[in-house]
């Protein structure tokens, strides 16, 4: 199976600080790809996985003090997802409400 994991964009995956959704996308998306399917991950730059890596920003956004608009950010790589989206058969939304629309 193609698989989009979407993390939010706040910590890297896995955190290096706290960040149990994060940590829990780690855990996922390498078991996701040790059972054989092809895993994408859009997070931070500063993620480390297994997986396919679709950066999105160079690092984690609670340790980037130049970024005035996190919600900016996120919209973007909801466009990303969007744009991509035929290429995946499931898209896993780790976002709270954001990917609604």
């Amino acid at each position: 199976m193609r698989i989009a994991q979407i993390s939010p964009l706040t910590e890297a995956v896995p955190p290096k600080l706290y960040g149990g959704t994060e940590r829990v996308i780690a855990w996922l998306t390498e078991e996701l790809v040790a059972l054989g399917h092809d895993v994408t991950l859009f997070a931070s730059g500063d993620s480390h996985t297994s997986a396919r890596l679709e950066a999105i920003w160079p690092r984690a956004l609670r340790l980037d003090t130049s970024v005035r608009d996190p919600m900016g950010l996120h919209m973007a790589m909801l466009e990303q997802v969007r744009r991509q989206s035929d290429q995946f058969d499931v898209l896993h939304f780790h976002l709270d409400y954001y990917p609604f629309s």
